[in-house]
C-alpha cells in the first residue's frame, strides 16, 4: 500500500511562490501523481496531474501557467511549485496516487478515482 505525506505548505502574501512536496513510501513509478485542494465548506477539487514518466501534465484552468508539477521517479517524490499566489488558492493541498487512471481517457481529474492520499497541507494566501 502506498502511503504518501505532503510538506511544504505555509502562509504566505498574495503574489508569493510556495513548493509542496509529496514523498511516497514505496517506488511508485507506475503510478499517475496528482495534487487536489479542498477549501472550506467545499469538495476536493483537481489541481494537476502527471503521468509515469513524467512527460505529460494536465491542470485545473483555475491554476494554469501559475502552478508546475514535477516528479523525481528515483526519490518518488511528486512537487507542486505554485507561483503567482491568490487568496483563493488558500485550502488544504492533498497528495494523491493511483495506477489506473488515464487522463488521455479523461480519468484522472476527479477524488473518487484515486486510491492513496496523503494527509493534506494547508497553504494559506493573505491579500
Amino acid at each position: 500500500q502506498v502511503q504518501l505525506a505532503e510538506s511544504g505548505g505555509g502562509l504566505v502574501q498574495a503574489g508569493g511562490s510556495l513548493r509542496l512536496s509529496c514523498a511516497a513510501s514505496e517506488r511508485t513509478f507506475n503510478y499517475y501523481m496528482g495534487w487536489f485542494r479542498q477549501q472550506p465548506g467545499k469538495e476536493r477539487e483537481f489541481v494537476a496531474v502527471i503521468n509515469r514518466a513524467a512527460s505529460n501534465t494536465w491542470y485545473a484552468d483555475s491554476v494554469k501557467e501559475r502552478f508546475t508539477i514535477t516528479r523525481d521517479n528515483v526519490k518518488f517524490t511528486v512537487s507542486l511549485e505554485m507561483n503567482n499566489l491568490k487568496p483563493e488558492d488558500t485550502a488544504v493541498y492533498y497528495c494523491a496516487a493511483d495506477d489506473q487512471i488515464n487522463p488521455y481517457q479523461n480519468t484522472g481529474f476527479r477524488e473518487r478515482e484515486y486510491h492513496y492520499w496523503g494527509q493534506g497541507t494547508r497553504v494559506t494566501v493573505s491579500s
